[in-house]
């Protein structure tokens, strides 16, 4: 674990040694935490977690679209904030191999991808290409998201689902969240994320991804 007191601590530590997680507070000496965010995002994929204490839902949604992938409001119970890291990097999995033991065998389901409109979600590496080859960068929540929807396409998915089906139930309390991760999605795979053809919306119903998905 790194510690760093401020924005400029913080890209110095990331600048010497990649990191697994960030967790982020909101308010700090100079940059604040959603300005941080922001730039981590721009740059890197790599999980965020904010720890604040403002925890109106407003902040929450503001948190959610700078680009953080839980967001843990103050006070709180050090077990929770252990779980919640232990459970994104369960999905991240780590970001660099470690130097020393041996090297792991291949995983059963190696090369397991899906394929949809122009677009291959690499379901081992993580990574979501266009047919070209065109890397998309994905942040934690927005891959789990596009792999429950393109794992049931065609299904209406209502909130409890999607946050069940991605988060768990520690994000019921954050149904308006998973909103704003649908539309950081749909900026990023649709033509028009105004006029949505893939991850449509089903008025009074949910969400339904609207693709023939192929495996492999």
């Amino acid at each position: 674990v790194s510690e760093a007191a401020d924005g400029a601590g913080l890209r110095e530590a990331l600048d010497r040694e990649p990191a697994d997680l960030v967790l982020l507070d909101l308010v700090m000496p100079g940059e604040d935490g959603l300005t941080l965010a922001r730039k981590i995002r721009s740059r890197s994929d790599i999980p965020i977690i904010m720890l604040t204490g403002k925890g109106d839902l407003i902040d929450r949604v503001v948190g959610l679209e700078t680009g953080a992938d839980d967001y843990i409001t103050k006070p709180f119970e050090l077990r929770e904030v252990l779980a919640r890291i232990r459970t994104i990097l369960r999905r991240t999995g780590p970001r660099r191999r470690p130097e020393r033991g041996p090297t792991p065998a291949p995983r059963k389901n190696e090369g397991e991808a899906l394929t949809f409109e122009g677009w291959r979600l690499d379901l081992v590496k993580r990574e979501l290409r266009r047919l070209s080859g065109e890397l998309v960068p994905l942040t934690a929540g927005e891959f789990e998201l596009l792999r429950v929807f393109a794992s049931h396409a065609n299904r209406v998915l209502n909130r409890d689902q999607l946050i069940d089906l991605v988060k768990g139930r520690d994000w019921a309390s954050y149904d308006r969240g998973m909103d704003t991760q649908v539309m950081r999605l749909r900026k990023k795979i649709e033509r028009d994320p105004g006029n949505p053809s893939l991850i449509k919306t089903v008025r009074g119903a949910g969400y339904v991804f609207a693709a023939e998905v192929k495996t492999g």
